[in-house]
Formats: C-alpha cells, sequence, structure tokens
C-alpha cells in the first residue's frame, strides 16, 4: 500500500524534531562540560570521588534492575510492584538490625551483624514477591497485557500503603555499625567504607546470581521458560515454579540492595521504593531489557551519570543547584532511550545472537 505525500511530510517532519532533540541535548552536554571544566571548579580528586559514589549507586540500581529484567524475560510484563518489594526488604532488615544494635551484637560481631539484615531482608522480600505473584499476576496471566500491569500499580500502592499504616509516614534511621565508620584516603582519594562494602557485595551478589541463571538446572529452565512457556511444559517444566523462582530471586536482590541502600543514605520510608523503583528500571531499559548483563551495566552507567552528570554539564549550563535536578537526569534518560535505542546498550546484541 502506497503512503500519501502527507504521510511521507509526516514522517519527515517528526524524524527531523526527533533529530534536534538528539543534537540540542548532544550540544547542551558539550557546552557545559566545556564550561566547567574550563573554570576548574572541580578537582581531578573531587571527580574521581563523583565516580566512585556513582559506582556504589549504580551497584544498587542494577542489585534492584535485575528483578525487573528478569520477570520481563520470563513474562513479557514490568513489575511495577518491584520497587516496593525493595522498600519491604529494608523495612525488615531495620528491625532487625535495631534489635541486634540494642543487644550490642553488631559491635561485638560487625560481619554477623550485617549479614543476618542482609539474609532476612532477602528470605523477606523473596516471599513478599512470590505471595504478590500468586495473588496479584498469577489469575491475570492470560489476561491483555494491560490488566496485569494495572493490577502490578495496585500491588504497588498496597505494599506502600500497608506500610504507612503498620510504621506510620515517618523516616526511620538505621542503625549505624562502627566498623563501617570512614574509609581509606587513596591517591588523595577518600572512598568511605560503606562505598566499598556496597560494590563489593553487589558484585559478589550479581556474580552468583548469573551463575545460578546460567549454569544451574533452575537457570535453565528459567531460560527455557523465556523463549516459550508452552514448549518448556511440553519438556516437563514446571512453568509455575519457575516464575515463583524468577520472582523471588529478583527479589532477594532486591531484598539485599534495600539493606546497601540504607547504609548509604542511613534513613528510610514507606516511599523509598519509588524513586529508586523507577531508577532501576531505567537502568534495565538501558542496558536491555530481559537482559541480565544489560541491567548490570545500565545500572552502573546510570549511577555514574547521575553522580557526575549534575557538576560536570548542568553547572556549566549555569544552574544554580544542579543536584536538585539529578533525578531529571535519569527520567531524561530514559525518554531518550525509549525514543532512540529501545533495544538497550546490550539489547540489540542478544537479539542478534538469539535470531
Amino acid at each position: 500500500m502506497r503512503t500519501s505525500f502527507g504521510e511521507r511530510m509526516l514522517d519527515l517532519v517528526v524524524t527531523g524534531f526527533l533529530w534536534g532533540i538528539r543534537i540540542a541535548i548532544l550540544l547542551a552536554i558539550v557546552i557545559g562540560t566545556i564550561v566547567t571544566v574550563s573554570k576548574g571548579h572541580y578537582t581531578s580528586e573531587q571527580w574521581i570521588g563523583f565516580v566512585v559514589f556513582g559506582v556504589a549507586q549504580g551497584a544498587i540500581y542494577a542489585l534492584i534492575a535485575l528483578g525487573y529484567t528478569m520477570v520481563y524475560g520470563i513474562l513479557r510484563m514490568i513489575n511495577f510492584a518491584h520497587g516496593d518489594i525493595f522498600m519491604t526488604g529494608a523495612f525488615g532488615a531495620y528491625f532487625v538490625a535495631t534489635w541486634l544494635n540494642t543487644i550490642g551484637f553488631v559491635d561485638r560481631n560487625p560481619f554477623l551483624g550485617l549479614l543476618i539484615p542482609v539474609l532476612f531482608a532477602m528470605i523477606l522480600a523473596a516471599a513478599i514477591a512470590m505471595l504478590v505473584e500468586r495473588i496479584a499476576y498469577r489469575p491475570l496471566r492470560n489476561a491483555p497485557r494491560l490488566v496485569p500491569l494495572i493490577s502490578a500499580i495496585g500491588a504497588s500502592f498496597f505494599l506502600e500503603y500497608a506500610f504507612r499504616g503498620f510504621f506510620g509516614p515517618g523516616k526511620y534511621a538505621y542503625p549505624p555499625i562502627k566498623a563501617l565508620d570512614g574509609g581509606w584516603t587513596i591517591f588523595n582519594v577518600e572512598i568511605q567504607k560503606v562505598q566499598v562494602l556496597v560494590v563489593a557485595a553487589a558484585a559478589i551478589m550479581m556474580a552468583i546470581l548469573y551463575f545460578i541463571v546460567m549454569y544451574t538446572k533452575v537457570g535453565k529452565a528459567m531460560r527455557a521458560v523465556s523463549e516459550s512457556q508452552d514448549t518448556a511444559a511440553l519438556m516437563g517444566i514446571d512453568v509455575n515454579r519457575i516464575i515463583v523462582s524468577t520472582f523471588a530471586l529478583g527479589a532477594a536482590m532486591a531484598g539485599a540492595a534495600g539493606v546497601l541502600f540504607s547504609l548509604v543514605y542511613r534513613q528510610i520510608d514507606f516511599f523509598m521504593g519509588f524513586t529508586p523503583g523507577i531508577k532501576a528500571f531505567t537502568a534495565a531499559v538501558l542496558g536491555g531489557i530481559g537482559n541480565i548483563p544489560g541491567a548490570m551495566v545500565g545500572g552502573l552507567v546510570l549511577g555514574v551519570f547521575e553522580s557526575i552528570g549534575p557538576s560536570l554539564f548542568l553547572e556549566g549550563l549555569g544552574i544554580p543547584r544542579p543536584y536538585q535536578l539529578k533525578d531529571v537526569i535519569a527520567y531524561t534518560m530514559l525518554v531518550m532511550i525509549l525514543l532512540f535505542r529501545p533495544s538497550g546498550i546490550l539489547g540489540e546484541r542478544l537479539s542478534k545472537k538469539k535470531a
């Protein structure tokens, strides 16, 4: 069917408009960066500090993003309740850590005082995710895609306001761990102990998850279900069990991320899952939704970009308080990715490999 002259002109106008947005954003970044660097407001040590903080922040985003990308890979749906599951893990760890701190256990055994809340957060988050899957998602699995999306939003609100009802709208201060106070100075750059812990813990957990998915029987079953649920069922795979396992694994990573987030920012509340959840979703899309290595890469890229971006190019554009716009950077990246590269950084490579 031939396209009319008007349709062709409309396509050209839309394409030109999108290219105009690309060029405008690129020019803003380049001009802001040149102005900032030429003024020399920050030393090289400060830039390295921004990068270190960004890596730690990105590691948390990556852990949360794994849950989004795993569920999407299996069910082709976005679990918008995942950010609030991250919140439930942080709350569970808070109460366990507070009790351990009260009896003096954390000071005597800092390693166990940190490990026990992390394990509790992972178990609690996994249990809640399995309940959400069974109650809110499984009955709607064969419904139109919009229906599970609405159910996911409802589950998100339910978790938020249930925790607000149980624990109140205030903020809770995560108990301090003396062993994590301070840091080390390396080449005139101060690196906080908690940042090293966050990066190391996230790297270990992501490596374990990658091993499970790629080299275990459960992981092979997950990959089979992601290709075709019907074919996997014909091969003797319990599809429901694998889907539940996927939710549990992704939620366990988010629960651990909740503890790491609490250690960095030192406070929690019932609404804490919303912003990190959206940013983790952005990271999953950035890396390639459905691609586990992509979620890891996307989280790190977003974390570093969000850390250095305000100082690098927003300040150079003359914005008075650039760090107040750091969240705008993440949301702008999400829109740009969806417009210009919806397959993500590694998604394109993955799709070609499958083809």
